[in-house]
């Protein structure tokens, strides 16, 4: 089993809260650096402004947390779905007034943030989620916020990890965010060399990103038919669905009402799209 590897299993087996939680218990924590990963260290040291709110979704054991206070970071926010997890944090930062550790779901947390840091969360969610985790992170980002981290350069036999390459995640992130960076990590620890990606992206706070659920597609031909049918729709920027074709992701310059995305669909009596 490579080290990156915390078990190996399908995308199609439920990756939830008992999921991680039986990870932490086990210690099959294959991902854990034990450290802050170089690249985010580089990055934070760079930062002036130590006020800025700052999320680390799927924190893991938070050393990326743990260093941006010990910068003198004064507003730091980290939330995971494992409660022997979040409860050792809590223990860990009792004393901290300057860090907030919640136990949650990522999709189901409300706020605003400066600077959202990613470091293996992404690449731990079942693909299916990706258009979902881009839509959320726009969500949560204020008007000027940034998304910055680390992504896989390859791919894996199972997961998690699972992986990913340029030209796939810049095709998942166009038009809701503005690209400053990606690029592979100079400076990534020995064993993961050439594999990950440095990224940073700014919220496009110009344009609307809904996420809606679909129903009726069985096959990717079907899929590219409807894409390009909402693409063609004015003020329309962007359109990805995902792999299970369950959800998809609309970037427009306008809103976009429900029904008129139905009608676009009403060739298929089986196709129905509803707000997420």
């Amino acid at each position: 089993m490579s080290e990156e590897n915390c078990c190996v299993v399908t995308c199609d087996r439920p990756l939830d809260q008992t999921f991680w939680e039986n990870q932490y218990q086990a210690r099959a924590t294959g991902w854990d650096l034990g450290e802050i990963s170089p690249p985010l260290k580089t990055y934070i040291d760079k930062i002036q402004n130590k006020a800025l709110a700052v999320l680390i979704p799927g924190c893991g054991n938070a050393y990326e947390a743990a260093y941006l206070l010990k910068q003198g970071f004064t507003n730091v926010t980290l939330i995971d779905i494992a409660p022997a997890l979040v409860q050792s944090l809590h223990d860990r930062f009792t004393a901290n007034p300057n860090i907030t550790i919640i136990l949650g779901d990522f999709f189901d947390h409300q706020g605003r943030y400066d600077l959202i840091l990613e470091q293996t969360f992404f690449c731990a969610l079942p693909p299916t989620m990706r258009q979902k985790y881009v839509w959320k992170m726009h969500q949560l980002l204020s008007a000027n916020g940034i998304l910055s981290g680390l992504l896989f350069n390859r791919t894996f036999e199972a997961g998690p990890p699972f992986g990913g390459d340029v030209k796939e995640y810049e095709a998942l992130f166009q038009e809701v965010f503005v690209f400053n960076a990606i690029a592979l990590s100079k400076n990534s620890i020995l064993s993961r060399a050439g594999t990950e990606l440095f990224f940073e992206f700014s919220k496009n706070a110009s344009v609307h990103v809904d996420l809606y659920n679909f129903e009726g597609i069985t096959c990717n031909g079907c899929k590219s038919t409807v894409t390009a049918k909402y693409l063609a729709l004015d003020g329309v920027l962007h359109v990805s669905m995902n792999t299970n074709f369950s959800e998809v992701l609309i970037v427009s310059k306008e809103k976009l009402t429900v029904e008129a995305l139905q009608k676009v669909v009403s060739y298929d009596e089986n196709y129905k799209i509803k707000k997420h």
